[in-house]
């Protein structure tokens, strides 16, 4: 049973990173558009795309979580763990299919390139 909480904690710590790595890439994009935007350039198309990929990072640190708190889940199976577990992947999974249906939102209002 060790090996499952290390096996977790592995998971959950892959998804916390794979979201701060976002959230940083997404920190140096931004600033990036906010300077060129600062100099008279047109960067709407930039954020749209920042917050594209933004999104694609929180959506897979959270499935990174879910799947951690699953394996958590399995390895004391009580009701009330039943109960909390439930809880964490409805409101987790209401989160991924809102940004998934924004993002995916996002792409048809990309315009065609030629």
């Amino acid at each position: 049973m060790n090996y499952l909480h290390q096996a977790s904690f592995a998971i959950s710590v892959l998804g916390v990173l794979v979201i701060v790595l976002g959230v940083f890439t997404g920190l140096a994009r931004f600033l990036r558009s906010e300077i060129s935007a600062a100099r008279g350039k047109e960067v709407s198309s930039e954020r749209q795309q920042l917050r594209h990929a933004l999104g694609y990072y929180l959506l897979l640190g959270l499935e990174f979580l879910i799947a951690a708190d699953i394996i958590d889940t399995l390895m004391r199976p009580t009701l009330q763990e039943l109960g909390v577990l439930g809880a964490i992947v409805l409101i987790r999974t209401v989160i991924s299919y809102s940004l998934n249906a924004e993002l995916k939102a996002g792409q048809q209002h990309k315009p065609a390139t030629p």
